[in-house]
């Protein structure tokens, strides 16, 4: 990386720098704004709308089945066909730049609630920003670019021609792991794994079977240290990373890249992104075999979410930073590298 691209600083959902308030007419055009966020992609998610119920109740210090009337009926007679941005924010003309960035924030959550990306939803953030006068430097982690060309045909080039050369050239490596994982444990060679993808839609990612489970419900335990669920060469799979070997078959079929955020289990997306206001913005590009987080060493369980954070950070780093020079770095460093086998358990 270089001195001028430092990785965004980001972290856990910020304090509320709103003024919660019982004046429900102070709310009426925050409403206004988040449900235009929600119907932002030209449709309103039942996921979306009751995010934007939920952050107007915490403003309004309420529960859901004391939300004002007046609240109830903005939000329910909202129509998005009349909804000016400019005349909405003449209402907050009298903020801070503070509590504008958390207007930029809440309706960064609004959009994100279903888990998924539309270019219109990032068009709504951005007209909000300029309409808002905020710099860059004010939102930059909630208005995030990515380089240029990473989603683009060189990079799906390189990708094909790894991942092709790879498959035709080690094969025999792979039917024989597939073999020792059969004779010594139970179940069968491969494991599916549901995970987000390019635009939070669910894939398939291949793996050798490591663990005597094939844990893939609503609640997913990362491996730890002396994990008994780890099968003995499961162990040297996982330590050594051959059992994301199967992985090439989804760059291959274009679920995922040879670089870029490694995917996590649904489960775990669900969990962190409520907890990391920036968490889905890694869904912007294709999920990677290994990625600028793993080589930096930052892999294994999460037991802290600071932890989790400084994934984030190096995923939405190499996002902003990406050139096929730093993929080539990375995949050099994930076979030779040090710190890409830290906390491989």
């Amino acid at each position: 990386m270089s001195r001028d691209s430092e990785p965004v600083r980001i972290g856990a959902r910020p304090e509320w720098t709103l003024v919660r308030t019982d004046d429900v007419s102070a709310l009426l055009p925050i409403a206004d704004l988040l449900m235009a966020a929600a119907w932002a992609d030209g449709n309103l998610d039942p996921r979306e709308r009751d995010k934007a119920l939920e952050l107007l109740c915490q403003l309004a210090g309420c529960e859901w089945n004391d939300m004002p009337p007046a609240l109830v009926v903005r939000v329910a007679d909202f129509d998005p066909a009349r909804f000016d941005m400019a005349s909405t924010a003449k209402a907050f003309e009298g903020m801070t730049p503070r509590e504008r960035r958390r207007l930029v924030a809440m309706v960064r959550e609004i959009c994100d609630a279903n888990g998924a990306f539309d270019i219109e939803e990032d068009r709504f953030v951005m007209a909000l920003v300029l309409t808002l006068a905020l710099t860059e430097q004010d939102v930059g982690d909630l208005v995030f670019r990515v380089a240029p060309g990473l989603n683009g045909p060189l990079k799906r080039a390189f990708d094909v021609l790894f991942a092709g050369t790879f498959l035709a050239t080690c094969w025999p490596l792979l039917v024989a792991i597939g073999l020792a994982v059969r004779a010594t444990s139970k179940g069968p060679a491969l494991f599916e794994q549901r995970r987000y993808g390019r635009g939070g839609e669910e894939i398939g990612v291949y793996k050798f079977r490591t663990m005597r489970v094939a844990e893939d419900g609503p609640t997913v335990t990362q491996a730890t240290k002396d994990d008994p669920r780890i099968t003995p060469i499961g162990r040297f799979l996982r330590r050594t990373s051959l059992d994301e070997l199967p992985q090439f078959v989804n760059v291959l079929r274009g679920d995922m890249s040879v670089v870029g955020p490694r995917p996590h289990a649904v489960a775990h997306n669900r969990h962190y992104r409520t907890q990391i206001v920036e968490y889905m913005l890694r869904h912007k590009v294709k999920p990677g075999i290994t990625g600028w987080a793993q080589v930096n060493g930052w892999r294994g369980v999460t037991e802290t979410l600071d932890k989790m954070v400084g994934r984030v950070e190096h995923d939405l780093a190499y996002m902003r930073d990406w050139t096929l020079w730093l993929d080539l770095k990375i995949v050099w460093l994930t076979i030779f590298g040090r710190r890409v086998r830290q906390n491989a358990y």
